[in-house]
């Protein structure tokens, strides 16, 4: 699996994609591959304040349930509804499935993020 390169990545496995001045947040392959089938998804509603490195949301498998951690500050603009009926689609398409979109309160946050490259890394270890 090679991970898009349009993507910032956390060491707990959340990516976004930054688009003026908003970002579109969701889990890697890598950690959809370790929930194994999800079957919810709680995500906070929008207008909430996320901040980077903090709790934002849980995600819920056959196997476990998972806390989602914020890749950035900002108040949450749109949450995506489809997951409510289909939280099966973070398995299927988990680089296009995004959970939360986020307005960023401070874009120079995305530079401790990782790269594709830098992500790759840290998951072959």
């Amino acid at each position: 699996m090679s991970y898009p390169t349009d993507l910032k990545y956390t060491k707990e496995h959340e990516w976004i994609r930054v688009d003026d001045g908003a970002g579109a947040v969701g889990i890697t392959d890598f950690a959809q591959q370790q929930l194994g089938d999800v079957v919810y998804v709680e995500l906070p509603d929008v207008g909430a304040t996320m901040t980077q490195g903090a709790v934002f949301g849980t995600i819920e498998s056959v196997k476990a349930v998972s806390e989602l951690f914020a890749p950035v500050s900002g108040e949450v603009l749109e949450v995506n509804a489809s997951l409510k009926d289909r939280p099966e689609l973070v398995n299927s398409k988990p680089h296009d499935t995004w959970l939360v979109k986020v307005k960023l309160a401070n874009p120079g946050e995305t530079a401790s993020l990782m790269d594709a490259a830098g992500y790759e890394a840290l998951i072959a270890k």
